[in-house]
């Protein structure tokens, strides 16, 4: 793993336990799990910005809202 034997894994636990302290442990591999869950599931999800065209069919008078917010359409 990364060429770290156990005497360089255990040097880094002691120099991590004393800069934040026991108490902070559990909650720095809580955040550092988490971070890890989120890029795996960003990395695995399909985008989810939908790039079809609009429909070609439609004029611009059909797709453009009136004063309240309904779509109008042209009487025929």
């Amino acid at each position: 793993m990364f060429g770290l034997g156990m005497g360089e894994m255990l040097v880094i636990l002691v120099i991590v336990l004393i800069i934040f302290g026991a108490g902070r442990l559990p909650e720095l591999g809580e955040g550092l799990g988490k971070g890890i869950r989120n890029f795996r599931k960003a990395t695995s999800e399909p985008d989810s910005i939908d790039v079809t065209p609009p429909n070609p069919g439609a004029t611009s008078a059909e797709s453009k809202p009136d004063e309240s917010g309904a779509h109008s359409k042209p009487a025929s």
